[in-house]
């Protein structure tokens, strides 16, 4: 007699079906994908050559409902075969040997958590729907927007709070520093991690998201433009490369000094004279290891020959790239226009009675995820015209024109760090690294 297998796998839980039972020597498998098809012809085989054991994952792969696992249970042991629940605590073998009371208390308990597990399988199907026909998660719609039926609509009462948010962090990249705009301005108080969240919701840019982090694109109106979006996680990358709270810092080197001879990161320090009457800021070892302490510098005149180096070096080190965006660009595109044909083709296949509903919602739920991520990458590819944003910004007037948190922001544009070497007591000199 033989072994036989039986592997059910809802297709809205998007988890391919296992290959097999390993070491369990199945001699014959069968496996249903949404549908029961196979599980019918397995009854039928059953009653005309009955196995001497079937295997399966849990009781619920037999059905949808208390009464057709029953049914089927009754069915197949009625013909003396085993059945074997692997990822239950259910064995034919194990109930015969089982007083009746005990039995009973054991099958009531097992129905009773399925019954459960199926309670709560109903409802992640249920969100598995409105995630394949694009619709809103349950829950509170985020702050700037307002539930619609089946998309969200911006609110034109909290909307300008969000996107002046947005604003004020692509001017200055710092997080902290719109956060504390927003309460300012506004009266809105919010945690900065609140503040980071929103700044990469997907809701924001016009995109749902679900589950493992699967990206529908183009649901409702954003708040965000796409290039704004690719713009803030440019400076969301930038600024966790630079030491802890620096990126809001108020100085424009903060962060970006580092001293050649001990490998400390400089920071910013403030003296006053008595009475506060004059200022004096200075660049100082954070923490350096060295028994003869690394002296502080003069901040002003750090800044000074730092806007002399970049407008120096800036032009030749841009000259000096090979720019490959206009190529991964046309690649980028070509990708999303073979994606956007397949999704314009699956109707086409549902019609010809290829695909059944289900699938081209499935596919073109996966397709529509991939066409997100790639137009991610399309927006946040460098700029082609770097050669005359260097050109520009190669100006020491442009510079000097800047308040110091604009400074800030450009300075982290270009410079990756700020190396200062001491040339003797009094002496030192820098070097640019820049981030191309």
């Amino acid at each position: 007699m033989t072994t036989i297998a039986y592997l059910y796998r809802d297709t809205l839980q998007e988890t391919p079906p296992d290959k097999s039972f390993p070491g369990l020597g199945v001699d014959l498998v069968y496996r249903d994908l949404g549908e029961r098809h196979q599980l019918e012809q397995l009854l039928a085989d059953c009653q005309t050559n009955p196995p001497k054991c079937l295997f399966i994952r849990r009781l619920e792969d037999l059905g949808d409902t208390i009464a057709e696992i029953s049914d089927r249970l009754i069915q197949i042991e009625s013909k003396g075969i085993e059945i074997i629940a692997t990822e239950q605590p259910y064995s034919s073998s194990q109930l015969d040997n089982t007083s009746p009371t005990d039995m009973r208390g054991n099958l009531t308990r097992l129905l009773g958590e399925i019954e459960a597990s199926q309670r709560s399988r109903r409802l992640r199907q249920g969100h598995a729907r409105n995630r394949l026909r694009g619709r809103i998660p349950p829950g509170r719609a985020p702050y700037g927007y307002r539930r619609g039926k089946d998309k969200y609509l911006v609110d034109p009462r909290t909307a300008p709070v969000v996107k002046d948010f947005f604003a004020h962090f692509l001017l200055y990249g710092s997080l902290r520093g719109a956060v504390g705009y927003l309460e300012k301005r506004y009266g809105k108080k919010i945690a900065p991690s609140t503040g980071r969240n929103w700044l990469t919701n997907q809701v924001y840019r016009g995109n749902l998201a679900y589950g493992k982090g699967a990206v529908i694109p183009n649901t409702h109106a954003p708040i965000l433009s796409q290039e704004e979006a690719a713009q803030i996680d440019r400076l969301l990358r930038r600024n966790s490369l630079l030491p802890s709270r620096t990126a809001s810092a108020p100085r424009s080197l903060a962060g970006l000094a580092v001293c050649h001879q001990c490998k400390s990161s400089l920071k910013v320090a403030k003296v006053t004279t008595y009475k506060k009457q004059r200022e004096y800021l200075y660049l100082r070892p954070l923490n350096c290891p060295l028994k003869k302490k690394c002296s502080a510098i003069p901040y002003e005149e750090v800044l000074k020959r730092t806007i002399e180096t970049i407008c120096l070096d800036l032009p030749s080190a841009v000259a000096k790239l090979d720019n490959p965006t206009d190529g991964m660009k046309a690649l980028l595109q070509e990708e999303i226009a073979q994606k956007q044909a397949i999704i314009q083709q699956l109707q086409n296949l549902k019609k010809d009675g290829i695909l059944d509903t289900e699938t081209v919602q499935l596919r073109r739920y996966k397709l529509q995820g991939e066409i997100a991520a790639l137009g991610q990458k399309l927006a946040q590819l460098p700029p082609v015209n770097l050669v005359a944003i260097a050109t520009t910004v190669s100006i020491p007037q442009f510079w000097w024109d800047l308040s110091e948190t604009e400074r800030r922001f450009y300075f982290r544009e270009f410079i990756r760090k700020i190396a200062i070497s001491r040339t003797g007591t009094k002496y030192w000199d820098l070097q640019l690294v820049f981030i191309f």
